[in-house]
């Protein structure tokens, strides 16, 4: 049973996952990923499709997805290959990365309504600090709740759990805005009303996992049907 997306009287926050639902990061991990692995001689030094990085990276937290792609590895060897990762992610980011369209006209809403905003993600701190600062938004969020800072990361509810208390609200006053399954499915298990993006990831996918809607944008009409007004009104 899909959670019901919250009244709009009764909405106080927005909680947002930053890699492939802020920005179309996706495509530049996929990119840095696909590198080093060819470099390291993963599966034969045959470069990995976007099929498997959907299925076996996007969205998962670095920890797990080192012992996906490496469980005879040492962690120290892991955690150093991800640093390294982290590093060319960030370096192609700095050149790349861009908003999903219709971001600004969400964040005007979000402001214009008094809402309370997170960003909650499985990305190193560093990165979601680059990438909200990137965007322009290292103001905008009042708090940054990073997957590995909690007991245990997306697809788990913690940090969406930890995003409600800070706020003091409970699951049907905020709803979350999410692009991969991993994150889906951490967001429902909070009890928490999800709008799938589907930047990258099949629909199909993000509906199985418990998505509410989707929206391929944030000008997306059925966002602004949920929200109960028009993007034209928040336009800058």
């Amino acid at each position: 049973m899909k959670i019901p997306f919250p009244e709009t009287g009764n909405l106080k926050a927005v909680l947002f996952d930053i890699d492939g639902t802020l920005c179309d990061s996706d495509p530049l991990h996929y990119l840095s990923f696909q590198e080093m692995l060819q470099e390291v001689g993963f599966q034969g030094g045959v470069p990995i499709t976007e099929e498997f990085f959907v299925e076996n990276i996007s969205g998962r937290e670095n920890y797990h997805i080192g012992l996906a792609l490496f469980p005879d590895w040492e962690q120290e060897r892991r955690d150093k290959f991800l640093s390294d990762k982290e590093t060319r992610f960030r370096s192609i980011a700095s050149r790349l990365l861009k908003p999903v369209k219709g971001l600004d006209v969400l964040c005007n809403y979000i402001e214009k309504k008094g809402l309370r905003r997170a960003a909650v993600t499985n990305a190193p701190r560093v990165n979601a600090e680059l990438m909200l600062s990137l965007l322009g938004l290292s103001s905008f969020f009042e708090e940054v709740i990073v997957g590995g800072e909690c007991e245990r990361a997306k697809p788990y509810p913690d940090p969406y759990q930890k995003a409600l208390k800070h706020f003091g609200i409970e699951p049907h006053q905020a709803f979350v805005l999410e692009d991969s399954a991993t994150g889906i499915r951490a967001a429902v298990a909070a009890g928490i009303s999800t709008v799938g993006v589907a930047t990258r990831n099949p629909e199909q996918t993000l509906m199985q996992a418990g998505a509410t809607i989707i929206v391929h944008d944030f000008c997306d009409a059925q966002l602004w049907q949920a929200l109960g007004t028009h993007p034209d009104k928040f336009l800058n």
